[in-house]
């Protein structure tokens, strides 16, 4: 209640509007859009340590680094961020290899589609529990661009990326260090542009692999991660590896 009474006091209306506007939305995770995951699993509140409490020195400090990133973070950069606003499995390309690209797997295209699926409906579950307001509804200054109208704690892109990532190493191991690097880097440009502190994406790192457990312990995402297996099994599978690119972020 104290950090709801700091922010209504500091933040701009449009700012203010899109917090309150966020606590009054019911959960988006639909129990019949699931496909992997059983409604309420995994569980956010066993699984992950809540985040810094409202006038702590730790939430100070998670503040603080969020401010020095913002202000650090480059035209490019900021760019960048921005344009992971909507991402999928085909974000991974540059460590899996320039043919992997939308249209030419459906089954993997589909089955992706489905695994973030869940993983957002499990996240959005989590922020509704959690309830953290977002660095820029604190700190107004920080708010640029469309702002999202969901709370903080974990962040969505971390989780899901990460999930997508712990995913796609299993169809291509060898291609697994890319792959993590690039599911690292989307989490790590939310912070640079305010959309998250720093203990909310090591937080969605932590929630993705508690939902890659739940979901390979359901005999449809069993099946349905053989059958994407079997569609970029042999000369596809190969040609894919040949002409990735090493992503500039493994070697960080």
């Amino acid at each position: 209640m104290k950090l709801f009474a700091i922010s209504v006091r500091l933040a701009r209306p449009a700012v203010l509007l899109a917090f309150l506007a966020a606590s009054a939305l019911p959960s988006i995770a639909k129990e019949d859009s699931l496909n992997y995951l059983a409604p309420g699993q995994p569980d956010s509140a066993a699984i992950l340590a809540p985040p810094p409490l409202a006038g702590s020195a730790e939430q100070a400090a998670d503040m603080a680094e969020v401010v020095a990133v913002f202000k650090a973070c480059t035209t490019n950069e900021t760019a960048t961020a921005f344009s992971e606003r909507k991402f999928s499995v085909f974000n991974f390309a540059p460590a899996v290899g320039s043919g992997f690209q939308p249209g030419k797997f459906p089954v993997t295209e589909a089955f992706f589609k489905r695994v973030q699926s869940d993983a957002a409906a499990a996240t959005d579950t989590a922020k509704e529990y959690w309830k953290r307001p977002r660095p820029y509804v604190v700190d107004p200054s920080l708010a640029s661009g469309k702002l999202e109208k969901s709370f903080s704690y974990p962040s969505g892109h971390s989780t899901e990326s990460m999930v997508l990532a712990l995913v796609l190493a299993d169809l291509f191991p060898d291609r697994s260090e890319g792959i993590f690097a690039i599911a690292r880097n989307i989490g790590w440009h939310r912070v640079e542009i305010a959309r998250h502190y720093l203990t909310d994406i090591y937080a969605g790192r932590v929630f993705a692999r508690a939902i890659v457990r739940e979901m390979k312990s359901n005999a449809a995402f069993q099946k349905d991660l053989a059958a994407a297996k079997r569609e970029l099994a042999g000369t596809t599978q190969a040609a894919a590896a040949e002409s990735a690119v090493p992503h500039p972020a493994a070697a960080n």
